[in-house]
């Protein structure tokens, strides 16, 4: 069975997917629990910018032959059309960078910092690095920190709760440049609108990420890191878009486009899928022990970026509405605005405050919840395509 698009439906596989993701995310921290030194060496296989690992090489594998099957489907003169259509773009810009990064703010702050604070302990303490640049003495106060020795190194001792919300914070300015094309392909929606904004947000993260991150952070200015952020973009979405833009045009030359729609695409359906459930053994693999390890923090992380992420998906779909946009760039206007880009905001908090810091535990809970949470969304679009006009 086909789409109009002369895509295999993935009918049993595809209704189910919430449970095979289930399944890849138990299977994951299980590896990481029993078989220890293969996540290791499996993450140790990096990308490495100053002695720090930017990018992992079996992540980005993976998500090459996820994106692949995708920006291959699009025809780049529906990108076009697309940029021209100045009220989903803009609506997108508006919420990604006008809304999303405060209301991340506020809710995280009040939930972690009050609702909260009495199961995370109101006394309870993180030691993260010094920010990069600083020479202070022990005992200076620096923000909400104290500088302490431990081991001989110089680290600022913070309050947990704010430890974490560092973490929640930095998934809120970091925008989703490469999995929301996933939801977006799963959505039916607009992919060349996606496609319009993952690039507009890429470029846009360049500038923002640093002032928002700076300024919400509230401990200085952030250190943005440059080169992460153009490799990890270069990888993510440039390499993928450039290969499938480039296949698409040969194949199509060489044996037509009917061919390339009803026989290449069917052989490339399932490895979208495919290679995201490999990526999500991967990557609890990795951060498998760290969740084990505190799942009562995980629950207290969780709960208010789940309830960001079905705000700020609720209002994009809603102002679509209002706005008269279609179904297919309502649903990816909404599911870029819920979605982040946790690889930037998990290397980030990791090169900022530390691996083992609260800050990147915070991160890792946004991979834990954002591909369940997301496929959730992505089943309220299909069943709501009737609330749009065509």
């Amino acid at each position: 069975m086909t789409d109009k698009n002369g895509s295999v439906q993935m009918g049993f596989f595809k209704r189910y997917l919430t449970v095979w993701v289930m399944f890849c995310i138990g299977a994951g921290i299980l590896l990481g629990k029993v078989a220890p030194g293969i996540a290791k060496k499996l993450d140790g296989m990096a990308i490495y910018v100053n002695d720090a690992p930017i990018v992992s090489i079996p992540i980005a594998l993976c998500l090459f032959f996820m994106m692949y099957p995708i920006m291959v489907k699009i025809d780049f003169h529906e990108v076009v059309k697309a940029g021209k259509a100045l009220r989903p773009v803009g609506l997108t810009l508006f919420v990604n960078w006008c809304i999303k990064p405060f209301t991340m703010y506020v809710i995280a702050s009040f939930f972690l910092g009050k609702v909260f604070l009495e199961f995370i302990g109101p006394d309870a303490v993180d030691l993260v690095k010094i920010p990069l640049g600083l020479n202070m003495s022990v005992g200076e106060i620096y923000g909400a920190g104290q500088v302490v020795l431990v081991d001989g190194v110089k680290m600022l001792e913070v309050p947990l709760w704010r430890s974490y919300l560092a973490g929640c914070i930095l998934l809120g300015i970091a925008p989703c440049t490469a999995m929301v094309l996933v939801w977006g392909y799963l959505s039916k929606g607009n992919d060349g609108h996606t496609l319009v904004m993952v690039a507009i947000n890429s470029l846009a993260m360049l500038v923002l990420f640093g002032f928002l991150g700076g300024f919400l952070l509230g401990v200085g200015k952030l250190p943005v890191p440059w080169q992460a952020l153009l490799l990890s973009i270069s990888i993510y979405v440039a390499l993928p878009l450039v290969a499938g833009y480039t296949s698409r045009k040969w194949i199509i030359a060489i044996k037509g486009e009917q061919w390339f729609r009803e026989s290449f695409l069917k052989f490339l359906t399932p490895i979208t899928i495919t290679a995201l459930l490999l990526t999500l053994v991967l990557l609890f693999s990795f951060k498998g022990e760290t969740i084990v390890q505190n799942p009562l923090t995980i629950l207290w992380i969780a709960i208010p970026l789940v309830i960001q992420t079905v705000l700020i998906f609720a209002l994009g779909y809603v102002l679509s509405k209002v706005m008269g946009l279609t179904y297919e760039n309502a649903a990816p206007t909404a599911m870029i605005g819920a979605s982040n880009h946790f690889e930037v905001a998990i290397a980030t908090a990791a090169m900022l405050y530390g691996l083992s810091s609260g800050a990147a535990l915070a991160t890792v809970v946004g991979v834990l919840i954002e591909v369940p949470l997301m496929l959730m969304l992505v089943r309220f679009c299909l069943r709501t395509q009737s609330w749009f006009s065509h």
